[in-house]
């Protein structure tokens, strides 16, 4: 565990105990010995903790202290550094090239140490089998993002266009497939929608009436009770 690491683990311990926790108890949580531990302690003081106590009488954290920026474990930097590569492999454009970006400012903050374990990440993302990207995304992201209803032209399953005006609020990133989740003015219900079937759009200037999160919440609970896919 490196010394970064061990400074978060050991505020996420203090953070657990209400009453003062002795620093036996603590170094032997970080599998460290006292001497250490009292470094450590006094290193977060000077960062901005406002840890009491002393030795032999145990040390408690008192609550509004913010961790330094972007202070990441092993494997939350692996979770980050995956999840990026998938969405710059599996995600538009320009989505694609905000995960790099995002990456690449995380990675100039991080201490030296978290940023060596950034740049050898070695969990990889293969290569998708249909790398058709839809060029439709951007657009309706950015519909979702601040509520505005499309008309949508659709072609269904049995290669018929309809005419849709939706309220969309979610979109699903499938290894194939990318699907549009709205609600359908036509169906009164929520829908999915196919990227690859949308035969043309148009964004309008009308904001739907619900709140994107609300939508998103219905959906959520007729899960358990609508969790197939496209039935237009």
């Amino acid at each position: 565990m490196s010394r970064a690491q061990r400074l978060l683990e050991l505020i996420q311990l203090l953070r657990q105990h209400r009453f003062p926790v002795s620093g036996h108890q603590l170094a032997k949580r970080l599998n460290i010995s006292l001497r250490t531990l009292y470094r450590d302690i006094a290193t977060l003081q000077e960062q901005g903790a406002s840890i009491e106590g002393e030795a032999g009488l145990g040390y408690v954290l008192k609550p509004g202290f913010m961790l330094p920026p972007l202070m990441f474990s092993q494997e939350e930097i692996e979770a980050l550094v995956l999840g990026s590569r998938w969405v710059a492999e599996r995600g538009d454009p320009q989505l694609a090239s905000a995960a790099r970006a995002a990456v690449q400012k995380i990675a100039a903050v991080l201490p030296a140490d978290l940023r060596e374990a950034l740049d050898t990440n070695t969990l990889l993302v293969g290569p998708e089998a249909t790398p058709d990207f839809d060029t439709a995304l951007p657009l309706l992201r950015s519909a979702i993002r601040n509520e505005h209803k499309v008309q949508l032209h659709y072609r269904d399953l049995k290669n018929q266009i309809s005419h849709r005006m939706i309220w969309p609020f979610a979109v699903g990133f499938f290894e194939q497939v990318r699907v549009l989740v709205a609600w359908c003015e036509l169906r009164q219900e929520i829908r999915h929608f196919r990227t690859d079937r949308i035969v043309a759009f148009e964004v309008s200037a009308e904001r739907y009436p619900q709140r994107r999160l609300a939508l998103l919440k219905l959906w959520r609970q007729q899960q358990g009770i609508q969790n197939t896919a496209d039935k237009n």
